[in-house]
């Protein structure tokens, strides 16, 4: 398959974009070139290769749950600016 002129006039109309013809040729330019390039990656034999979701492996990164002491309701309102009771207190948003 290769990219004319045509083609690059055709996207760029979809894409709302002007492209002078010095622009025109170098997209066309490199389009083909990156499907040639694919053409060449089609060729290669893959058949021994097992398909993955990632190029490296990926293990489990969380950590072990372990119980810890939590703050007291104290020391956790201690710098809020305005509480009631046990709670943090905060404008009201919802009429």
């Amino acid at each position: 398959m290769s990219i004319k002129k045509d083609t690059i006039r055709y996207v760029a109309n979809l894409a709302r974009i002007e492209l002078n013809s010095d622009e025109e040729k170098l997209f066309a330019k490199q389009l083909n070139d990156i499907l040639a390039y694919m053409d060449k990656i089609n060729k290669l034999d893959t058949g021994s290769i097992e398909p993955m979701s990632h190029a490296v492996s990926i293990g489990n990164v969380f950590r072990e749950d372990s119980v810890k002491e939590s703050l007291s309701n104290e020391e956790a309102l201690k710098n809020s600016p305005d509480k009631k009771d046990k709670f943090f207190k905060v404008p009201k948003v919802i009429e």
